[in-house]
């Protein structure tokens, strides 16, 4: 029996994530949060559907899941049905500097700050939660560093 993976070809690295999603039933509390809070730049609504927004080279993604868990009513658009129930999580990249603004600011917006600490690795995170309950993470890129070599 084949498994996933199971291939006499190599696939080429991949370049990083294009798109990243997170479902909020409330698109207008989501784009107050993304766009007006955190200041990302919104380039797609599409009604109650989504709301689309450029981070760095990456687009957040934030769909209705009572919207695109129906069927796709565009010939020319064959995207599967797709949703997700319950709080998802997403991470953005920041500076240690831009942490400390960043936590200054969701806390002076009334946002609660649900845990902000230090992984074993010396890396902050910041966590929030988003209109939607999604878990909202600010952390230092050095968090996914890969370990240094040992000296010889």
């Amino acid at each position: 029996m084949a498994h996933p993976g199971d291939s006499d070809v190599t696939p080429r690295p991949l370049a990083g994530i294009l798109e990243a999603a997170l479902y909020a039933a409330d698109l207008d509390a989501a784009e107050t949060f993304y766009g007006g809070l955190l200041g990302l730049e919104r380039i797609a609504r599409a009604g109650n559907r989504h709301v689309f927004f450029r981070v760095g080279d990456t687009i957040l993604l934030v769909f209705n899941p009572a919207e695109t868990e129906q069927p796709g009513t565009n010939p020319d658009l064959p995207v599967p049905p797709h949703g997700a129930r319950g709080p998802g999580h997403l991470c953005f990249s920041a500076t240690a500097d831009a942490l400390d603004d960043i936590a200054r600011h969701l806390a002076a917006s009334g946002v609660a700050i649900e845990a902000d600490f230090r992984w074993p690795n010396g890396a902050r995170s910041v966590y929030v939660r988003d209109p939607a309950g999604n878990s909202v993470e600010f952390a230092e890129p050095r968090l996914w560093a890969p370990p240094a070599d040992p000296a010889p």
